[in-house]
């Protein structure tokens, strides 16, 4: 360990709960969505659905919260942050028990609507609840940390989920989550303090002015069009991963677990220690340097063709640590981009625009990849130019960010 990281303060015993809790929420939350996609070939024929009635179930969720999480951000600072996050997550928690217990399209497309609207304002309020109670050089560690979610739900939750549609229904994931959730309920309510300190900060007397300056605010433009950009990117790419992986590069559908298994364990490693790195050599070099490795790998896996389990694995996990050397340094440098007033109806935008960004991308990309008659993708390469092409636009901009920082210090 070098000494800069050795150097870094360590976390109280409270700030270590306060992680592991957030990272818990998001695990929750992520689980949630990804679920929907392995369960489609359980929930179709149980439910009678079409593929198109399917895909409305799924992308209703994503345009939901991304909807919700815009028509809330005026509200966002006006109340205790424990309060706000406490009745966000008990709706969220409603939703996924109403999922659980749905035995009809329209039930489950109503339940999927509602759990969308609590849970895309959740993710805001992590983020916001992170900036109040951790310093600037401290939220490298904790994105860390809250980031590893999305490799647990891979290693962890799917698998998990799976076992439990299989050996009884494709409700009961649902339910478990539900019953779950609730106990994470109980802990916010219990052990959590208020975050409150924004609230002795004069406000708008208006939630619509208050939403109206957080948009109009020059600062946050460039932070709201990089998020739009890294979000826009890894959805055009991430859909059709498990189909080029199996289509065009060979790998058998039976070995798919290996590679999202291998490569959820990297990134569980190396996520804590990629948020040490951004506290102790600075958010703007890792990120770089995150940005480079993910063009790199990018380029080189959309042009693979016909290679061993092994390569792929390699190839993924690699792809994954710069994919996660961005959006941790990302994230821990764009939390301090607003005032402390001004932070939940900031983080609630950017939550919107990622859910909606990764809408219109996955409906773009739908209309660039193309399926041959061999069964194998075609015009996937183009899918990782555009990527490419984000990074780039996007660097320049997170560059931006941080000379707005160091200006304003």
């Amino acid at each position: 360990m070098t000494a800069e990281a050795s150097a870094l303060p360590a976390f109280t015993r409270y700030q270590k709960f306060v992680v592991a809790l957030l990272a818990t929420l998001q695990f929750a939350l992520i689980i949630d969505f990804m679920l929907m996609a392995p369960l489609g070939a359980m929930i179709m024929p149980a439910l009678h659905m079409s593929a198109r009635q399917f895909g409305l179930v799924v992308s209703a969720y994503a345009f939901s919260a991304g909807i919700c999480g815009l028509l809330t951000a005026g509200f966002a600072d006006r109340f205790d942050r424990k309060k706000l996050l406490l009745f966000f997550y008990s709706g969220f928690v409603v939703g996924t028990l109403w999922c659980g217990l749905a035995d009809s399209f329209e039930g489950l497309l109503l339940a999927r609507i509602i759990t969308g609207v609590f849970a895309g304002v959740i993710g805001s309020i992590v983020l916001a609840i992170a900036a109040d109670l951790f310093a600037a050089h401290q939220r490298g560690r904790v994105m860390g940390v809250i980031q590893t979610a999305f490799a647990a739900s891979q290693v962890l939750g799917l698998p998990v989920g799976l076992y439990l549609a299989n050996h009884g229904s494709w409700h009961m994931p649902f339910l478990v989550l539900a019953a779950i959730g609730a106990a994470g309920g109980l802990l916010i309510a219990l052990m959590m303090r208020p975050v409150a300190e924004h609230l002795k900060i004069p406000q708008e007397h208006s939630a619509f002015r208050h939403l109206l300056t957080t948009l109009t605010t020059r600062q946050h433009w460039a932070a709201f069009a990089a998020t739009a950009l890294l979000t826009t990117g890894g959805f055009m790419l991430m859909p059709f991963s498990s189909a080029f992986t199996v289509n065009n590069l060979g790998i058998a559908l039976a070995s798919l677990p290996t590679v999202y298994l291998m490569t959820g364990l990297c990134t569980i490693v190396t996520g804590p220690l990629i948020g040490r790195a951004s506290d102790a050599y600075g958010k703007l070099p890792v990120f770089f340097l995150g940005s480079f490795l993910t063009i790199v790998m990018v380029t080189i896996y959309t042009h693979l063709s016909n290679v061993s389990l092994p390569w792929v694995v390699a190839v993924n996990a690699v792809l994954f640590v710069g994919i996660f050397s961005r959006l941790i340094p990302f994230q821990a440098l764009v939390v301090g981009v607003p005032a402390p007033a001004r932070r939940g109806a900031f983080n609630a935008v950017s939550s919107a625009i990622q859910q909606l960004s990764g809408g219109v991308a996955s409906l773009v990309a739908g209309h660039i990849v193309m399926i041959g008659a061999d069964g194998k993708l075609q015009h996937f390469d183009v899918v990782g130019y555009i990527l490419v092409a984000t990074t780039l636009v996007a660097g320049y901009l997170v560059w931006q960010v941080q000379r707005g920082l160091m200006a304003r210090a």
